[in-house]
């Protein structure tokens, strides 16, 4: 009986043991259904995934923004339903308040009435807000109009912040320019050779250790960053001497290029019906109609045939060579180049670099899209990107880009790159669309070495640049500067590298580096904050 009852037990908890899985196991199916782990995404694939989800969501979207420290796309919805949609796809989903459209005519509120000069505004979709900047001159009555107009649109709309600077475009003027885009990263200077020259009747022939002339390995007045000294006439690589094997055969992206009494810097190398051209500041190309390599006017690149400023900022200038071949890349400021294969659309997020004559090479994150920038008198620039990358005067026009992707061109901005402050820029996208350019000019790879014959080399780009003519190589060692024109440094008024490093120093004309001239002394004379540049004549001024 016992032995009954016990085989009676074991079969009731088998049965409730089944019963039981039956009820768990669709749970347990269940957890496998639940969203995945965000997906890890490179700039360009988050950026296409959300052009996806965007017309997925319609009027359910409000923006999106790169979470570039995980790799995450974050898309900004207004329903817990259109999120669900959202992290299916792999993106992470916020649920906010302030629908895109809602920002968008908060937008046009502000340029209504609120149009005040040394203001910017763009749309953040990290705080899902709109962020007003008013620079140091917003005060009193501009003040007031701006609160006024901010004020009514509630907190939950609007945020205002102060710019520690002053909104201006950074074209810059020739007389105080960096030639050949002789500055900051890019290094006018010469990497371990002997500095300076000196000599009478403006020849600079450059002394010291070695009678190197400027840079190192003897390759001549080129730095490693791309620009040589000027001299007043001819100078060219004897031979082909080099001027390192990365940089490029011409001027490229945050090369130096010279209109009239402006200097800014190139933006990207495009073809417009397989002509050569390149994309540059709209307020540059209304500056000067045509635009040079250096800041003597020897050198001709080519003619605006497009200019948009202001309401948006961009120009189109045609190469005169027309078989000219110019390089598809940026200007990296260490002897070597970025190859610039496509364009890309701007992201809040997305880590990116600008390449400019003035300052070189220096990188940040984009910070607001659809950006509105008032630099007064009228010039009032909408669409732009806003970014945390510093900017100086001479860098307008300059190229903004993500690795091979060119995303901006630089218009304008506050601070310096001692400071910091915010720089905007022209979308690229826009640009091309609006010029029927296309990226990617083809040919002309690296190389730099200067054509034997000819004061060589655009701005910025293959080495040689030069106001005025050219700074040259020499094969085997000493960079030389035409007699008439400024080496180094000419006898009564070139400015020259002074030893170890102080700036383009000058005994007469030139005015704006650190340091003053010195005779030819071993180790690198360089200029200033890399900007030595002595112009035609021998004028060695440095821009600021």
């Amino acid at each position: 009986m016992n032995k009954r009852l016990r085989t009676g037990a074991i079969a009731a908890a088998g049965v409730a043991a089944v019963a039981a899985a039956a009820i768990l196991l669709p749970n347990a199916n269940a957890s496998t259904d639940q969203p995945a782990a965000p997906k890890t995404l490179s700039a360009h694939s988050a950026t296409q995934l959300a052009a996806s989800l965007k017309a997925d969501l319609g009027d359910k979207g409000a923006g999106w923004y790169l979470d570039s420290a995980k790799g995450h796309l974050v898309m900004n919805v207004l329903s817990e339903e259109a999120a669900k949609s959202v992290t299916a796809k792999g993106a992470v989903a916020k649920v906010v308040h302030n629908s895109m459209t809602a920002l968008k005519a908060g937008a046009k509120t502000l340029r209504d009435s609120a149009s005040v000069p040394g203001t910017a505004w763009s749309i953040d979709p990290k705080t899902n807000k709109i962020v007003v900047l008013a620079d140091r001159t917003v005060t009193g009555a501009k003040m007031a109009t701006l609160n006024k107009a901010t004020g009514g649109m509630g907190e939950g709309m609007v945020t205002v912040k102060r710019s520690q600077g002053e909104f201006k475009r950074y074209d810059g003027g020739n007389a105080g320019s960096a030639a050949g885009g002789a500055s900051g990263a890019n290094g006018g200077q010469a990497a371990g050779g002997a500095g300076n020259a000196a000599g009478a009747g403006g020849a600079g022939d450059a002394a010291g250790a070695g009678g190197a002339g400027g840079a190192a390995g003897g390759a001549g007045d080129a730095a490693a960053g791309g620009a040589g000294d000027a001299a007043g006439g001819a100078g060219d690589a004897a031979g082909g001497a080099g001027d390192g094997g990365q940089q490029a055969a011409g001027p490229v992206g945050g090369s130096a290029i010279f209109g009239g009494n402006a200097r800014c810097s190139l933006g990207f190398n495009v073809t417009v019906k397989g002509a050569p051209a390149f994309l540059t500041a709209g307020h540059c190309g209304n500056d000067s109609k045509t635009w040079t390599a250096d800041q003597g006017g020897s050198q001709p690149l080519g003619t605006v045939s497009d200019s948009q400023f202001p309401k948006t900022d961009f120009a189109l200038v045609t190469y005169d060579d027309t078989a000219a071949k110019p390089q598809s890349a940026v200007d990296l400021g260490n002897g070597s180049t970025q190859e610039i294969t496509k364009a890309a659309e701007a992201a809040v997020g997305m880590k990116v670099q600008r390449s400019g004559s003035t300052t070189g090479l220096h990188d940040g994150t984009v910070t607001g899209l659809d950006a509105t920038v008032n630099y007064g008198n009228g010039d009032i620039v909408n669409g732009l990107i806003q970014t945390d990358v510093c900017a100086e005067p001479g860098d307008s026009g300059g190229a903004m880009f993500s690795d091979d992707s060119a995303v901006g061109l630089t218009s304008g901005g506050s601070g310096d790159c001692t400071a910091g402050g915010e720089t905007f820029f022209q979308p690229v996208t826009d640009a091309l669309k609006a010029t029927g350019a296309e990226i990617g000019a083809g040919g002309g790879g690296a190389g730099g070495a200067g054509d034997a014959g000819g004061g060589d080399a655009a701005a910025g780009g293959a080495g040689d640049a030069a106001a005025g003519g050219a700074g040259d190589a020499a094969a085997g060692g000493a960079g030389d500067a035409a007699a008439g024109g400024a080496g180094d440094a000419a006898a009564g008024g070139a400015g020259d590298a002074a030893a170890g490093g102080a700036g383009a120093g000058d005994a007469g004309a030139g005015d704006a580096a650190a340091g003053d001239a010195g005779a030819g002394s071993a180790g690198a004379g360089d200029a200033g904050a890399g900007a030595q540049d002595p112009g035609a004549a021998g004028s060695g001024d440095s821009l600021n």
